[in-house]
């Protein structure tokens, strides 16, 4: 199997655990608010359900990606709110039966383009693998709001590695997000995952170390727990700091969450 059929099966597993979350729930709970202020669970999966047809469009009709995008570069925050607004009527079956079709349309997508080829995206063009990974981290994210909601915890694997791979790579966001020039020297990450496997990256020697837990690691990056919250540490001042302002996505930081707000739980 290659590096991108590993994730993108990855990426469907990850929608099969969130799938089976809300499958079952009934129209008043899709109604419940999240952590994410004014957002209820249905508000969530409608966020999926078009973050999704933007990569299977991006895959397949790249002119007609840019036409969608057009107004985010300007108001990204209204282009996300926007973008809520044709699902606001939906029934929790018709949410349901929509995301599952984009699901399966921006997998098959992804997977369709040729090797050694771009996508568009809203900044940069992509390749498909880190698309992919962009598309586990939303998952995780708007997952993990939904859990928050529902009061229960989600099985976490190994397939944090992807995500975690996605938040070495856009360590930057966070610097740009709030206009600040990200400093030029690389970062050490060693970060361990659910099965106790140590994944590092970066060079040995950088005197900026970032060390924790896969899953409390991918909860600070996506800004869905506090620092204080997570058993994630740094090394050097630069680091410390990065745990302030990390996310793994661009645009406003957002409000984050509040130093105490969930417990925290062993991992």
């Amino acid at each position: 199997m290659s590096e991108i059929e590993v994730v993108l099966d990855d990426l469907a597993a990850d929608g099969d655990q969130l799938d089976r979350m809300v499958a079952d729930l009934d129209a008043e709970r899709w109604r419940l608010p999240t952590p994410a202020t004014g957002w209820t669970i249905a508000d969530q999966i409608a966020h999926l359900i078009f973050i999704f047809r933007l990569a299977a469009t991006s895959a397949t009709d790249p002119e007609g990606f840019q036409a969608m995008t057009a107004g985010a570069q300007q108001n990204f925050d209204g282009a996300v709110n926007a973008a809520l607004k044709p699902y606001a009527n939906d029934t929790p079956d018709e949410l349901l039966a929509k995301w599952r079709a984009e699901r399966k349309a921006a997998i098959a997508g992804l997977a369709a383009v040729p090797a050694g080829q771009t996508v568009p995206w809203l900044v940069n063009p992509l390749p498909p693998i880190v698309l992919a990974c962009a598309g586990i981290m939303e998952q995780f994210a708007h997952g993990q709001d939904i859990a928050d909601a529902l009061g229960v915890t989600p099985e976490r694997t190994d397939r944090l590695r992807h995500l975690v791979v996605f938040a070495v790579l856009t360590r930057d966001f966070g610097y740009l997000s709030r206009g600040l020039t990200p400093p030029p020297a690389e970062f050490r990450f060693e970060i361990t995952g659910p099965s106790g496997e140590l994944w590092a990256y970066g060079p040995e020697d950088s005197p900026q170390q970032v060390r924790g837990p896969a899953e409390d690691f991918c909860l600070l990056v996506t800004r869905r727990r506090h620092r204080a919250d997570v058993a994630v540490t740094a090394v050097g001042e630069e680091a410390d700091r990065w745990l302030d302002i990390a996310q793994a996505y661009r645009g406003p930081a957002g409000a984050g969450r509040r130093p105490g707000q969930f417990a925290r739980t062993a991992r």
